[in-house]
């Protein structure tokens, strides 16, 4: 079905039509000259052969480019059906406090950032990543897109805050993966939620809570645990401890059916998704075929030339 991304512009169509008219009525104008002239034999004797019906051919060719030119200017587009790939990654940050710690160079923080975006870099382009920073709450930053550029600079711009929600990181991870559009598919996509934390959940919901409801929503959480068991941050002027919570990552991880890493290589991450399956939706998405409409009104011009140079030696 052809349908018009800018209709406002067929007005381009009324000055051609209006040039038809002119042409048509010229037509009949002659006519009326020449039958003054009443004795019609003595002209056709004195006059030569007329092109007749040709003589209208050029012209109306001519008209017809115009036509489908000023047609051009309303931008004709199809509709087509575009397979889309639904399967989904979640990437949850920590951004508490103690991932300023420094016990993992040159930071939790900085680090757990290196390996997000060496992630999310060798993830399949087809599929759709989102991120999520949680501290005292957690925050989507960036829905579940195919635009790998934005998910970098979201990561690129995190910011540290009070407070470990692990729990509520889950949470939101799972509503982002909710959110992606069915394009015709039945349920919600495969997804896998990767979680880079140093541990010690400290507000929101209990880890448990979260676990139970991934466990529920079939999505894996593979944690990835950031620091050791020296860790300390200063905070408020006062030193703490800041150790990692490996115990509580690793049995997030092992309910939920995902993997617990502390020094995950790139390699090792693709564990993750290399059983995730697909879905594939469809969307409809508008193929302007402009160019198209240009190349018919350019051979209608060009036929408009050659008949007229062919029967009256004239271009038009």
């Amino acid at each position: 079905m052809i349908r018009l991304l800018q209709p406002w512009w067929l007005l381009a169509v009324l000055p051609v039509l209006a040039l038809a008219a002119l042409y048509v009525w010229r037509q009949f104008r002659r006519r009326e000259y020449a039958m003054r002239f009443t004795n019609v034999d003595l002209l056709r004797t004195v006059a030569p052969k007329g092109l007749g019906w040709r003589r209208h051919v050029p012209a109306t060719a001519f008209l017809l480019a115009l036509l489908v030119l000023a047609g051009a200017l309303a931008r004709p587009a199809m509709d087509t059906r575009e397979p889309l790939e639904r399967a989904t990654i979640m990437l949850a940050i920590d951004v508490s406090l103690s991932m300023q710690a420094d016990d993992v160079a040159p930071s939790r923080l900085e680090a757990a950032q290196e390996a997000a975006k060496q992630f999310v870099g060798e993830l399949p382009e087809s599929y759709n990543v989102g991120l999520v920073s949680f501290a005292k709450s957690a925050n989507v930053l960036v829905p579940p897109t195919k635009d790998r550029p934005a998910v970098t600079s979201a990561i690129d711009g995190l910011v540290l805050a009070e407070a470990t929600a692990t729990g509520e990181a889950v949470f939101t991870c799972l509503e982002a993966i909710r959110s992606v559009p069915a394009d015709g598919a039945a349920g919600i996509p495969p997804a896998r939620i990767v979680l880079l934390s140093d541990g010690f959940r400290t507000a929101g919901r209990s880890v448990e809570e979260a676990a139970a409801a991934a466990q529920a929503a079939n999505v894996p959480v593979s944690t990835i645990a950031f620091g050791t068991d020296t860790g300390h941050v200063d905070i408020g002027g006062q030193l703490q401890r800041v150790p990692v919570d490996r115990m509580a990552l690793a049995e997030l991880a092992e309910t939920t059916e995902g993997y617990f890493y502390e020094a995950a290589t790139v390699t090792e991450l693709k564990q993750v998704y290399q059983d995730m399956g697909s879905s594939i939706g469809f969307r409809t998405e508008a193929r302007e075929i402009t160019q198209w409409y240009a190349g018919i009104a350019l051979l209608l011009a060009l036929c408009a030339g050659a008949f007229s140079l062919l029967w009256s030696s004239r271009m038009l």
